[in-house]
């Protein structure tokens, strides 16, 4: 991976001296180089340049790659056959992303012919629904109306079309940018949907309970493994709102990639930071900020970097990072909140699922992506997480890929599901005995790859967030998640705290002078005799 290094920043860093700043240029440091962290250094850079102010970033990345939970798997370990193992698939409704990928020229991943169109959703007994997603649109409205109605699919539109709607004014200058994610999401009435769990915020809007078992839910569950009862109703409508679904040829953590390389940052990846600390330099009015590393050849062995922050922000969960910050660097407090452990498991394999895992005739063909929700016999408890007797939250067949020993082209499977995969759920799954190592013999999997993430908070119903401004020129962009958790609204509050300091340095430029206390773009104007 190509990276672009500051050649002021590089050579203060190897005669270990800060800079000599002029009075309109901050050094800013970015911990994580994932959605938030590369929107953040992109956005500071445009806006620097736009205002005529100079910033030099140095963007820290605890791993080798840049793009956080969006990332690839390579089948077979073949880098030219590449899938989606994180965040999958983002909306033409999404103006950060999927204008940076119009911007970067970046193509668009075409569907796979080999893919399977039908979806269904399975509750572990049976195929409560399903559709051809390849059958004309007016086909597939007639099944869905004929089993629930005209209503409940209408209002439930509606409601998703209108919720969003107010999302999306945090976009425009009325509300952009925002010192308080709070008082925005008062502002827009989002409250009354992110106040109330999705069960309840369907009721109210009188959206059918059927239509929302079935359906709302099986899209709440693949994309946050949650059930309507246990997450709040703004993510609901989310879930929804994947009209325009569309992702990036080769992955969408090009996206990113492009991000930080575009911003001129100083890259520093296998670079984990460990520590920041308040130092007495600045003058009374801001602060200076070291930062303590640990590279991944020098594990546990912490060491300064030798350039000190105007700002840092805090691009990663902070209960994951294990940084510590010193005394003075967090005004406020940031809440830790639980996150959701999702198991991602993806294999390979020359079969078809097996009908009868799912008690369909052995001539039925099963969908090639398996949505879940509970049984009618299930609680709001039954199973790992609230997953209920399906014992998963999705299936996918992704497409095929080409088996470097056998020459020949085999279906790629993506599973979701709230504890680790095991050889005897796959064994029932594919109708055919898989082995404790899953392959070799006479496994029907071919190639197999588990992985975990913390994948998203567990979004339940709440009316404050945690604000972007923790400290003084001390930023936060993870506290969006627990309002909304996908990769547009992290790249947004990523360009947010870029919007926030660029102001700032303006403000300061033009003689202002920094309320202490208080967020470092507010500022008040010294006082001046009045003209008449």
């Amino acid at each position: 991976m190509r990276l672009k290094f500051n050649l002021v920043t590089v050579a203060a860093a190897l005669l270990g001296l800060g800079l000599t700043q002029e009075s309109d240029q901050r050094q800013i440091a970015i911990i994580g180089a994932g959605a938030a962290g590369a929107s953040a250094a992109y956005s500071l850079q445009k806006f620097a340049a736009e205002a005529g102010v100079h910033v030099n970033i140095t963007l820290f990345e605890k791993t080798d790659h840049i793009g956080g939970r969006s990332l690839t798997i390579n089948p077979f370990d073949d880098p030219a056959q590449r899938f989606e193992q994180g965040a999958s698939i983002f909306v033409q409704a999404n103006p950060i992303l999927y204008g940076a990928m119009t911007e970067f020229g970046l193509s668009q991943r075409v569907l796979d012919a080999d893919s399977n169109p039908v979806m269904g959703i399975w509750d572990g007994d049976c195929f409560v629904f399903t559709v051809d997603n390849s059958a004309p649109t007016w086909w597939n409205t007639l099944k869905t109306v004929l089993k629930y109605g005209v209503t409940a699919p209408q209002r439930a539109q509606q409601l998703t079309a209108a919720t969003i709607t107010k999302f999306l004014r945090l976009y425009e200058p009325e509300f952009f940018p925002f010192q308080s994610l709070t008082q925005r999401a008062q502002q827009l009435g989002l409250v009354e949907a992110t106040g109330v769990t999705g069960q309840q915020f369907l009721s109210a809007n009188n959206i059918g309970a059927r239509y929302a078992h079935d359906l709302i839910q099986a899209s709440t569950r693949v994309n946050y493994a949650s059930n309507l009862a246990h997450l709040h109703g703004l993510t609901t409508m989310v879930s929804l709102g994947a009209q325009g679904a569309t992702s990036v040829q080769g992955g969408n953590w090009q996206i990113f990639h492009e991000m930080a390389q575009r911003s001129g940052a100083l890259i520093a990846l296998n670079t984990a930071v460990v520590g920041v600390e308040k130092t007495s330099g600045g003058s009374s009015t801001s602060s200076k900020y070291t930062v303590q590393t640990t590279s991944g050849s020098t594990p546990g062995s912490p060491a300064t970097h030798p350039v000190a922050f105007d700002n840092v922000i805090m691009a990663n969960p902070y209960q994951f990072s294990g940084i510590s910050a010193g005394e003075g660097v967090l005004q406020t407090p940031i809440e830790e909140i639980p996150y959701v452990q999702l198991h991602v498991t993806i294999f390979t394999s020359p079969s078809w699922f097996s009908p009868r895992f799912f008690d369909l005739p052995n001539s039925a063909k099963v969908p090639g992506l398996v949505l879940t929700t509970l049984a009618q016999s299930d609680t709001l408890t039954s199973g790992v997480n609230g997953v209920g007797k399906a014992g998963f939250f999705s299936l996918n067949n992704l497409g095929k890929a080409t088996n470097p020993q056998t020459q020949q082209k085999e279906y790629v499977y993506k599973i979701f599901s709230p504890e680790i995969v095991t050889a005897q759920f796959l064994s029932r799954l594919m109708g055919a005995t898989v082995p404790g190592g899953f392959t070799g013999g006479n496994s029907p999997i071919s190639w197999y790859k588990p992985h975990v993430f913390q994948s998203y908070p567990k979004s339940t119903p709440r009316v404050t967030f945690q604000d972007p401004i923790v400290g003084s020129g001390v930023y936060y962009t993870s506290g969006i998640e627990g309002f909304i958790s996908t990769m547009e609204t992290s790249a947004l509050m990523g360009k947010n705290v870029a919007r926030l300091i660029v102001d700032d340095m303006v403000s300061a430029n033009a003689g202002g002078t920094r309320v202490k206390g208080r967020d470092s773009s507010v500022w008040e104007e010294k006082q001046r005799p009045l003209a008449h």
